[in-house]
């Protein structure tokens, strides 16, 4: 069409489709202006993106290192727990021990004084007897006041007088007191 009206046309078509091509060239040169405009847009937005993309992952790196310094910080905190924890349960169980062993000196203690306060008062419970038939008499006579089956029974004081009255014994059976 373009080349009949080149060869064939009148003036007036061919100032027409002059006219036509301009307004067309000026049209396209336009559009490339534009597209040139959009690509440079583009470009920098691109750029703009990658800057932007290249801080977020470098604050990524940083955030992952310090999670990291948090987790190794958090674990060595778990370790020092875990540490004070088994210090406090060995010490809880030394203690254990120590007040067990308290209890059993003292109880220990407690048992001896009341064998030696027995003892004496034993000893006392014999005093004056100057004779085998009076130890005797005196041995029958305390072991019925002492006697766990009465009231006033006491176990250890029984054990103690029968150890004072076997000894009491053998001394005048061996003749050392007369």
């Amino acid at each position: 069409m373009f080349e009949e009206t080149l060869v064939e046309g009148t003036r007036e078509e061919l100032n027409e489709l002059k006219s036509w091509l301009f307004k067309e060239n000026i049209r396209l040169e336009l559009e490339r202006n534009e597209l040139k405009r959009m690509e440079d847009k583009l470009l920098k937005e691109k750029k703009q993106f990658q800057t932007e993309m290249d801080e977020v992952n470098r604050r990524l790196v940083i955030e992952r290192k310090r999670l990291k310094q948090d987790e190794a910080f958090f674990d060595k905190k778990m370790e020092i727990l875990k540490n004070g924890f088994a210090q406090l349960e060995a010490e809880r169980k030394k203690i254990d021990h120590d007040r067990i062993m308290l209890e059993a000196e003292k109880n220990a203690h407690n048992s001896y004084a009341r064998q030696e306060k027995n003892m004496e008062l034993a000893e006392m419970l014999f005093q004056g007897v100057n004779s085998q038939l009076a130890l005797k008499k005196r041995y029958k006579d305390l072991i019925k006041m002492f006697h766990p089956d009465n009231i006033a029974g006491d176990h250890e004081m029984v054990l103690v007088i029968n150890r004072i009255y076997e000894e009491l014994k053998q001394d005048y059976e061996m003749g050392k007191r007369a």
